[in-house]
């Protein structure tokens, strides 16, 4: 079972998620891309990505813009799998 992370080690570990902040007792981070089809198109893979991991995003979105909220709710905040899974999401835009 994973184990929630101190204050400091959420700083830490922000240093190496390039946008990702805290929000709500998680991470979040909100893209924005040209329009709803590269969102949708994102969104996707972030899915199978999530799906993978077994460790699934809050996300929402509209139009051309997706929040993503990542949290480990079995330990009430953030763990090291909400790192994993923001350092995988980030990837994805750099590919």
């Amino acid at each position: 079972m994973p184990t929630k992370l101190t204050d400091d080690e959420i700083a830490q570990g922000l240093k190496m998620v390039d946008g990702w902040t805290v929000d709500g007792g998680g991470l979040f981070l909100e893209f924005v891309f040209a329009d709803f089809v590269d969102a949708f198109a994102f969104m996707t893979k972030v899915a199978l990505l999530a799906e993978r991991a077994d460790h699934h995003p809050d996300w929402s979105n509209v139009y051309k813009r997706v929040k993503i909220h990542l949290s480990t709710h079995e330990v009430g905040g953030v763990s090291d799998r909400d790192f994993k899974v923001a350092t995988e999401i980030n990837a994805l835009l750099a590919r």
